[in-house]
């Protein structure tokens, strides 16, 4: 659904949830390097992939 279709709530919401999938996607990034247990770093990592592919999707309906 292009941006042009939503309300003004709806771009909002996108914007809020774009922010804190961003906040999300730093501290996963920044805390990987720290994690010296492989098990966790494996799911910091598989964050910051599905992070960045929400952040993505996201981007594009805001378009």
């Amino acid at each position: 659904m292009p941006a042009q279709n939503l309300g003004v709530h709806e771009k909002l919401e996108l914007h809020e949830l774009l922010t804190f999938k961003t906040t999300c996607l730093t501290k996963s990034q920044t805390m990987a390097p720290m994690v010296t247990d492989q098990n966790l770093k494996t799911i910091l990592e598989n964050d910051v992939r599905s992070g960045t592919e929400d952040i993505q999707q996201l981007r594009n309906l805001l378009v």
